[in-house]
């Protein structure tokens, strides 16, 4: 066996979390070149709706596929697979001329994003103590706030100066960290001390055999309903703001102020997840998070629309935090990576519904109170699944 190099838990969180904070920064950028392109092409809101779409349809095909095979070669050989995925994608992407290659792309791009984040949080998951491991990964999705704050800077000072195209051309920088990351990053001790692997069959069929069907069931709604909300509110922000009849440099500076709100949303959940639970905690945040969707919808004045999207980024970024914590440890470590990957690869395909949902109905001038209220039901539908189905593991040891 290969000696692996040290990392403490700290510089383990560090390491991963810049693979965040790249993932979360291409996303984030692509919600204010959806905005962008609008003016840029001319396209329609029919159109701009499968930009978000097939980024996540890559995502859905990225966890599946890379989750099964995380759990065969190892978590840190397809991590590093996912961010060259994305990052090469993305700097390609910024010479597309065209909707047509521009969406290839971005379902390139997914494939490594949707990739990449169920086997990072399964890798930091399985190198964490019990008693500090909840926390440990809020703090890793927390990484995704400052990506948001990033691609919100970068939207906001370099697209209306320089175009969108060197904005795309910046987030391929994550490359080069990858290049970096090779170099450092641990296999996790849980997938080196499997004596023996299931075949990629018996990954997929494990994890909706009992005992796990339970949590695979749970998770797969609760993933759909949370990410068809994400992607359906956030990735459409800036265009709502443009919609609602602020100019485009408006509009990105109060989803920046907005996106302000994710960081402390992440960690008033990292400082409760090992005191109030995993399941307790999500339900509450879940629940600030469908309040807040309604509200944003209804605003009618721009005080009412900064405060709603700002409860809004922090509860929601706050039950993602928990989610990805809560995920992992329901399934043992032969199982673990497949089981993440499976349950966020239901989720990204409530991601491909979301944006296609509000570019829809923006095309046949169907209010946003309505489309917002469309997404408050689905959060409360996770809500009631967890109450059913959900089983507290604060603190437990991870099944091997």
């Amino acid at each position: 066996m290969n000696k692996q190099p040290a990392v403490t838990p700290r510089k383990l969180l560090a390491i991963a979390g810049m693979g965040w904070l790249f993932d979360a920064m291409d996303v984030g950028i692509l919600s204010f070149i959806i905005a962008a392109l609008h003016a840029d092409w001319n396209l329609t809101p029919d159109q701009m709706k499968w930009i978000g779409s097939v980024n996540s349809i890559g995502m859905a095909a990225g966890a599946f596929v890379f989750g099964m095979l995380a759990d065969r070669i190892g978590r840190k050989k397809v991590f590093m697979i996912t961010l060259l995925f994305f990052s090469v994608g993305s700097g390609i992407s910024a010479f597309a001329t065209g909707l047509t290659v521009f969406l290839i792309l971005r379902f390139l791009i997914g494939m490594g994003l949707g990739g990449e984040l169920p086997v990072a949080s399964t890798l930091v998951s399985e190198a964490s103590a019990p008693e500090k491991r909840g926390r440990i990964i809020v703090l890793l999705e927390s990484f995704w706030a400052a990506g948001w704050l990033l691609a919100a800077v970068i939207s906001y000072f370099v697209i209306p100066s320089f175009g969108w195209r060197a904005a795309l051309l910046l987030t391929a920088l994550a490359a080069l960290y990858a290049l970096i990351l090779r170099r450092s990053l641990p296999e996790s001790p849980a997938h080196q001390a499997l004596s023996q692997k299931k075949s990629i069959r018996g990954q997929a069929g494990s994890v909706w055999a009992k005992p796990y069907s339970r949590q695979t069931v749970l998770l797969s709604v609760v993933w759909f309903c949370v990410v068809f909300s994400y992607y359906g509110m956030f990735l459409w922000l800036p265009s709502v703001m443009l919609m609602k009849g602020y100019s485009m440099i408006e509009s990105f500076e109060y989803v920046l102020l907005m996106t302000l709100a994710q960081l402390p949303g992440y960690f008033s959940a990292a400082w409760l997840i090992e005191k109030a639970g995993r399941k307790t905690l999500l339900v509450i945040y879940l629940l600030g998070t469908a309040g807040s969707a309604y509200f944003f919808g209804a605003a009618d004045s721009l005080g009412m629309l900064l405060a709603a999207g700002m409860l809004l980024s922090f509860f929601n970024l706050g039950a993602w935090g928990v989610l990805y914590a809560y995920t992992p440890e329901q399934y043992p470590a032969a199982i673990r990576a497949t089981g993440s990957g499976t349950a966020a690869a239901v989720g990204r395909i409530g991601g491909i519904f979301g944006p296609l949902l509000v570019g829809s109905l923006a095309a046949r001038n169907v209010s946003f109170t309505a489309v917002f209220a469309v997404f408050c039901a689905a959060i409360l539908i996770a809500v009631i699944t967890i109450l059913i189905l959900g089983k507290e593991t604060k603190q437990t040891e991870l099944a091997q």
